[in-house]
């Protein structure tokens, strides 16, 4: 009984301290959220900003558009087994485009973007801070959060919600494809369920959280970034956590951003 005790108390002690370094990281992000915010205020590096939105929206456009129509195609493909053992084939294009929209779209969208933009905006600002560039900055009277971090966080803040309404189109036209061509739908049925059972707040609730998935990929990006030290394997590090902190964050936010709007 002594022995179950003592190591019990050893796992709560280890609870205690992941859970105590959580908030720690979580309020070194916020107070760093908060210097990033001070900084959105004139001069403002367009060219910069324009960079990133190219980076972010246009070149990854390939990569969102096979992800979503993919998803689309195995989505149908599962959804009729499924809802073929309950006569319910009627429903599928009702349960799909919901299904985009609501959720796989702006999610899978996200945690896609994390692994591109979000290791690259790590390993970019981590290089330029082992090898002293943004001090270099400083020295030159250019701040580095007004140069390197803002257009970043602005570019994901816009370009992601764009990314996901490309990935709304693009997923529902997957399963649209593979529903008439696989599965022997009606072409007028199948777009008309379609359009009868969406509605704004779906697509409205993905745009949201694509832009807030696409301001915490480019914040916590730019935060491990911007504070990592140790070299080539400090960067490798930064990088490594900007995309696995980005997509707890990422999952984190959808449940509470689902809650708001459909929440009971």
């Amino acid at each position: 009984m002594i022995a179950v005790a003592e190591r019990f108390n050893d796992f709560l002690q280890i609870l205690g301290k992941v859970f105590l370094s959580f908030l720690n990281a979580l309020g070194r992000l916020a107070i760093f959220a908060g210097e990033v915010f001070k900084s959105v205020i004139p001069p403002f590096y367009f060219r910069s900003f324009m960079r990133q939105v190219v980076e972010v929206g246009y070149n990854s456009l390939p990569i969102v558009g096979l992800t979503a129509i993919f998803t689309g195609a195995v989505l149908v493909l599962q959804t009729y087994t499924g809802f073929s053992r309950f006569n319910a084939e009627s429903s599928i294009a009702n349960v799909v485009v919901i299904a985009l929209t609501r959720e796989l779209a702006p999610v899978i969208v996200g945690l896609v973007i994390s692994g591109r933009i979000g290791a690259s905006i790590a390993s970019e600002i981590g290089t330029m801070r082992v090898t002293e560039q943004i001090d270099a900055l400083a020295t030159l009277s250019t701040n580095p959060l007004k140069y390197l971090v803002v257009p970043r966080v602005l570019a994901g803040l816009l370009m992601m919600p764009f990314l996901v309404a490309v990935a709304d189109i693009i997923g529902v036209y997957g399963g649209y494809l593979v529903a008439i061509h696989k599965l022997g739908f009606n072409p007028t049925t199948y777009i008309h369920k379609t359009l009868e059972v969406l509605q704004t707040k779906d697509v409205v609730s993905g745009l949201v959280k694509g832009s807030v998935f696409g301001f915490i990929i480019s914040l916590v990006g730019c935060y491990q970034g911007f504070h990592s030290k140790g070299g080539a394997q400090g960067v490798g590090q930064a990088t490594m956590m900007a995309v696995v902190s980005s997509s707890i964050l990422i999952l984190l936010t959808n449940y509470i951003i689902t809650s708001m709007f459909f929440g009971i």
